[in-house]
């Protein structure tokens, strides 16, 4: 009578609390063509075309089963873009998030499609799709961080991205809560009912929250495989007492014992191994004897000081026929999970399993700074029905819109950007005082009106093009006092007032041609300036003009023979030599004078620096390299022009060119340059320390890298190429980037080096064709089939050098890699399989994060990706790289702590005997937590 009491006050509680959760559900059909009930479930569905504009229904061929929701699908174009659904949400609350895809059988034969799915900037998964008949579902489990998530498709590796079905599912009480869901979501791995009486799955209504649990019996492949003899399903109709995670009663009114005394399972956990939150579900559903007992222990995994802990269901649930949910908070398993319960010595009956939840940790990425997104939705409401205001999702992650270029900081933050003849009207929106990242602003050629407002507090701006609007009053002074700004372009408006004198002091380039009301200065000492300014410029000319010609003739007179026949490098910044067909002359001056440009330095004082060429340490694709010091003690390395042929000269000038305008802590430092008696020479700053190579493959003296200076020589480098990519304008592709252009410094940091086969990107293409040029193995394929180079043949060799940081061994190798020969080919097969510590060198084994590892080995396999599309920016391998420092670090500080608190605490740990319902980091003193792959 008790019983059915608790269960009538509990059935009258929940009844509220699961009619509001049901209008709350959000069903989408996405493709679907109208709104209707779902027979089996008696939810309503909605059509998705209120939910997104792109993309187009397709009818399923030979759909899997009755379900309407799975008789069309929406399929979305295989480019650049990223296409989301906008869900509303209430922040702080919790929701399951759940996104469905099948295929169908495809009459065309194209390839079944693989691309990528995003939670806001979050990466969720990877959908590939290997059985076009099954259903493939995702389910993620979040704590709103805003009134709205967006769910995204892109990056199609095959194929088109689709989708089936997005479910938006709230959960009450406290539900999944855990103390790191400010940081990580949660990622459905499996949810098995045990014992199920049928293949069908379990969900809503018999699950309020509309959770799937699968059935043990459903055979799918890698789905619960090694089962122990003498397995039996059992069930019972009695009433379960159920708490905390509220597993449906059907779920618990089922199980499997192991009638021989052990329980065993073996299961494929997609997308591990990872960190992981792990529930087991208990409820004793027989009735024993008096005598009789059911005790067990789990015997794997092995999880320190839980596997000599026993189970005794009615004991721990206090009664038979009520949940006991034991739990692992925190534990890392494996892509291959082995699992076995064994009876006690002393039990009767075997052990017993209802039903097991696992899901990943997956680490929050954050959004894009709100200020800036803020100020992007003012300029997307200012031109009605223009294409480019339609884009979605996050600005920055996973690809930045078309109008903007994004940081690589966390959060993103906008840098450009560009808004030119985009159709533009009305007033400048105020807020655009909060992009106090933006580098450069580009709202040329549209119809803007009004004054120009204040982003006096954007103090990186360096370029600002305002021109062919309609703006009118002043040119704010402020404009002259921002620190950065090196260009602004304001002609042809209707600017009026006086031009602030900070704009005219010849530091910037400045445009204002075609405002004829704007005045320099007092109107009316305009014209005598003028006057006198003219008439002292033409004395002083003419004056220099002929005591220049003086001077010149009394030189040449007076020059030795010999000198006046060698003299071929005759200025600190220009090169003349007529009888080359390429020069450095451009517009009469090789580059603009600055203190960190690189000078001209002659023959003699490099014979002296390098004692007439003595110690040679290296050669590479520009020819050998030796070692010098000039007379301020300064250690160079002074690379000679091997090859003296057109390409040669070619290579010279792109180094000295390309060289002498960038300047960036991680790429090494042009000094100077030499270009006299037939002599090529460039002059760098000297790294003591030699190339990544020369500690990754020919160390003789057997130097060794722990896996923390490996990443931060990889960020090091990954920063300087990055800094090509977007803080060069135009852009700079490499093309040879590999290890042995990684050279280190005294203090061990990392400078991309070698850039006589660099390319300037021209702005207004995707690419540059070109011959392919590089380094074998480290080549990107799809630049050699088509000679057309972007940023990702960088990104695809840079991915070649992380692979070889992770596992010592050198891109190419018949000996290492067999048929395989590559290292790339290698390296995939086994991390697919889950297998990522067969990649590892073998001198880092034993004193590395496993978590660090798979961040490093997941960015470099996406980088070496065939198609470039699909390949991650360079920002985005920086932070890639970070996170696996932040794990890297985070672990030498746990086990620091760990080590100390070990040597205060007794080495053996007291565990409750009656419960499991512990996080696991309390086990090692709170050195555990939670990191996602």
């Amino acid at each position: 009578m008790a019983l059915s009491l608790y269960f009538l006050v509990l059935f009258l509680h929940l009844i509220p609390s699961v009619i509001c959760q049901v209008k709350e559900f959000v069903s989408i059909d996405c493709g679907g063509t109208s709104n209707y009930t779902d027979p089996s479930t008696g939810l309503a569905w909605v059509s998705d075309t209120g939910f997104i504009r792109h993309g187009k229904a397709v009818d399923i061929k030979n759909p899997n089963g009755d379900s309407p929701q799975y008789q069309r699908r929406r399929d979305f174009p295989a480019d650049r873009n990223k296409y989301c659904y906008t869900l509303s949400t209430t922040e702080r609350r919790r929701y399951l998030v759940r996104a469905t895809f099948q295929y169908g059988n495809s009459v065309s034969g194209d390839p079944y499609p693989k691309f990528q799915l995003y939670l806001d900037a979050t990466m969720w998964s990877t959908i590939t799709v290997l059985d076009a008949s099954r259903v493939y579902v995702e389910e993620m489990i979040i704590r709103a961080t805003s009134t709205a998530i967006d769910v995204c498709l892109c990056c199609a590796t095959t194929g088109s991205p689709f989708i089936s079905t997005l479910e938006l599912r709230p959960l009450n009480l406290s539900l999944y809560a855990t103390d790191y869901e400010d940081s990580f979501y949660l990622a459905v791995g499996v949810r098995v009912n045990f014992g199920a009486l049928s293949k069908d799955p379990i969900r809503y209504p018999d699950d309020p929250y509309d959770r799937i649990w699968e059935s043990d019996l459903d055979k799918r492949q890698n789905f619960l495989v090694g089962v122990a003899p003498g397995t039996e399903s059992i069930s019972t109709s009695k009433n379960i007492k159920i708490t905390r995670e509220f597993p449906p009663i059907k779920v618990m009114q089922t199980a499997v014992v192991g009638t021989q005394g052990r329980l065993s399972y073996r299961l494929t956990l997609e997308g591990f191994p990872a960190n992981a939150r792990a529930y087991a579900y208990f409820a004793e559903i027989e009735d024993l004897g008096t005598n009789e007992t059911r005790k067990f222990i789990m015997q794997q995994p092995l999880v320190p000081g839980y596997n000599n802990v026993i189970v005794n269901i009615a004991e721990n649930a206090n009664g038979s026929y009520t949940l006991y949910e034991p739990s692992y908070m925190n534990v890392s398993l494996d892509f291959v999970l082995s699992f076995s319960f064994v009876k006690t010595r002393d039990s009767t009956r075997g052990p017993l399993l209802n039903a097991i939840e696992i899901s990943k940790y997956v680490q929050i990425i954050p959004k894009t700074q709100s200020n800036d997104v803020m100020t992007l939705d003012a300029f997307h409401s200012m031109p009605p029905g223009s294409d480019w205001i339609h884009e979605e999702g996050d600005p920055c992650i996973p690809t930045q819109w078309e109008w903007i270029t994004c940081s690589s900081s966390t959060p993103p933050r906008i840098t450009k950007l560009a808004l030119s003849e985009k159709y533009l009207t009305g007033k400048i929106p105020d807020k655009l005082k909060h992009l106090d990242g933006l580098t450069e602003l580009w709202l040329d050629g549209n119809s803007l009106t009004g004054s120009i407002p204040d982003i006096s507090n954007l103090l990186n701006l360096t370029i600002v093009h305002l021109e062919n609007n309609r703006l009118t009053g002043p040119i704010p002074s402020y404009l002259g006092d921002l620190p950065s700004l090196r260009e602004l372009y304001v002609q042809n408006n209707s600017l009026s007032g006086e031009i602030p004198s900070t704009l005219l002091t010849g530091n910037l380039v400045f445009n204002y041609d075609g405002n004829p009301e704007l005045i320099q200065g007092v109107q009316h000492k305009k014209n005598f300036k003028l006057i006198v300014g003219t008439s002292v410029g033409v004395f002083v000319v003419f004056v220099v003009f002929i005591l220049g010609s003086l001077l010149l003739l009394c030189n040449l007179w007076n020059m030795p023979a010999q000198e006046k026949s060698n003299d071929k490098c005759n200025s600190l910044h220009t090169i003349s030599k007529p009888s080359t067909s390429y020069s450095l002359v451009h517009g009469g001056s090789l580059m603009v004078e600055g203190p960190d440009v690189a000078y001209y330095i002659t023959l003699p004082d490099l014979e002296e620096a390098t004692h007439n060429f003595s110690r040679k340490i290296g050669k590479g694709s520009f020819g050998p390299v030796y070692y010098g010091k000039m007379k301020d003690g300064k250690e160079v390395a002074v690379k000679i022009l091997a090859d003296a042929s057109s390409h040669g000269n070619q290579q010279f000038i792109n180094e000295v060119a390309l060289l002498s305008r960038i300047h960036h802590r991680n790429l090494v430092p042009l000094v100077g340059y030499c270009e006299e008696a037939h002599q090529h020479i460039l002059v760098y700053e000297y790294m003591h320390n030699g190339s990544l190579q020369d500690y990754i493959h020919d160390s003789v003296d057997q130097k060794h890298l722990d896996w923390l200076s490996r990443l931060s020589i990889a960020e090091d480098a990954a920063k300087g190429l990055e800094y090509l990519h977007t803080g060069c304008n135009p852009s700079i592709i490499h093309r040879d980037v590999k290890t042995s252009n990684i050279l280190l410094d005294i203090n061990m940091r990392a400078k991309v080096s070698d850039f006589g086969l660099s390319r300037q990107a021209d702005d207004n293409l995707t690419h540059v064709s070109s011959v392919a040029c590089g380094t074998v193995g480290y080549l990107d394929p799809e630049y050699y089939a088509n000679q057309q180079l972007t940023e990702k043949s960088d990104v695809y060799s840079f991915g070649v050098v992380l692979l070889e940081l992770i596992s010592g061994r050198k891109p190419v190798s018949v000996e290492e890699y067999g048929a395989e020969w590559h290292i790339i080919h290698w390296a995939r097969s086994l991390i697919r399989k889950g297998d990522v510590m067969s990649i590892l060198d073998p001198s880092l084994a034993g004193d590395i994060k496993i978590e660090s590892l798979w961040r490093i080995a997941e960015v470099a396999i996406l980088s070496v990706e065939p198609h470039g599309g699909c390949r991650p920016k360079m920002q985005d391998i920086v932070l890639a790289i970070q996170d696996a420092i932040k794990i890297e670090m985070e672990r030498q500080r746990n086990y620091t702590r760990c080590s100390r608190s070990r040597t205060r605490q007794s080495p053996h740990i007291s565990l409750p005997s009656n419960s499991l319902e512990t996080d696991i980091s309390n086990f090692s003193g709170g050195c555990t937590v939670p990191s996602a792959r």
